[in-house]
């Protein structure tokens, strides 16, 4: 029994990386869940900027005129959306973060961080448009639909199958930098913190000292990752909401200096503390179950790097 389930935890098995595909939906879909009203307020003021120009009048125009339950409009579909995307996410990247450090141990481990996290996150937004579609009409349309139950069925009675995904391809526009941005600050984030502050080997320092590593990386992982990712997170919004035909013209109406400035202020407030949380959840599950922190690569390519 004891073997089982050592096998069971083991590093790269069926088992591990299980217990990543759960961690990240379990932390991805509370972390959502938990700043859906700063979420609601990001998509009114991408939307609708002249009316929500800031952070505080925007909350001071959701509350007054569509009451307090306004600001969690939209939840299921971050509870559930984004956990699924979760899921993909930390788990696919797991998975081909060592399938690539075994295929491609002779790159460099930033090309490998990049591709890995690439290409979990194109199976990931797969899974979460549809989830999106239906989260930013209920967000910022207040007669489309209640929620995923009833909006499901609408969306696909008006628009068919092709609704769901007509923001496939600018989420990948900011989902695929951001994720690519984010999962490598992050990895070297870890490894600078050990290296150069901490001055200790990971598997030295205690539990909580590695989560508090995890938090810390975490944080800066999100803030670039957001500042990359805000033009195709502007040009989605704008796409669901019928401002714009299709993603030239969305860029053409929106200007290119608020591709980068729209919203940018509230998303770093949303996207900073989410991201740091979901590592944080992510990694304390994974310790919770006998699993050690997140960073660095497998063993093969990291002896590989230090021989080279």
């Amino acid at each position: 029994m004891k073997r089982a389930e050592r096998s069971f935890r083991e590093e790269f098995s069926p088992g591990y990386y299980g217990i990543c595909t759960v961690g990240g939906m379990l932390s991805a879909g509370t972390t959502h869940l938990a700043v859906t009203p700063l979420d609601v307020l990001k998509v009114n003021m991408q939307v609708n900027p002249i009316k929500y120009s800031s952070i505080s009048s925007g909350f001071s125009a959701l509350w007054r005129e569509q009451g307090p339950s306004s600001l969690w409009r939209g939840w299921s579909g971050k509870l559930f959306g984004y956990g699924v995307q979760g899921g993909c996410r930390f788990g696919l990247y797991e998975y081909f973060k060592e399938l690539y450090s075994n295929v491609l141990a002779d790159q460099d481990k930033t090309f490998i961080f990049f591709l890995s996290s690439a290409s979990a996150q194109v199976f990931a937004d797969v899974a979460l448009c549809p989830f999106e579609a239906i989260k930013v009409r209920v967000q910022t349309q207040r007669t489309f639909a209640k929620g995923l139950a009833d909006g499901f069925p609408k969306l696909y009675k008006t628009e068919g199958l092709a609704g769901f995904y007509k923001g496939l391809c600018p989420l990948w526009g900011r989902n695929l930098p951001f994720s690519m941005i984010m999962f490598s600050t992050f990895e070297h984030s870890v490894d600078f913190i050990y290296g150069s502050i901490i001055k200790q080997r990971k598997q030295d320092c205690s539990r909580a000292q590695q989560l508090g590593v995890t938090c810390l990386a975490g944080y800066a992982a999100g803030a670039v990752g957001t500042v990359v990712s805000n033009p195709a997170d502007v040009v989605v919004s704008s796409l669901y909401n019928k401002k714009a035909e299709n993603v030239l013209q969305a860029v053409r109406k929106i200007g290119f200096v608020n591709l980068f400035t729209r919203s940018l202020p509230v998303r770093i407030t949303l996207v900073g503390p989410v991201i740091t949380l979901q590592w944080f959840f992510y990694d304390t599950i994974k310790v919770l179950c006998g699993l050690p922190t997140s960073g660095g690569l497998n063993r093969q390519l990291q002896e590989a790097n230090l021989s080279s």
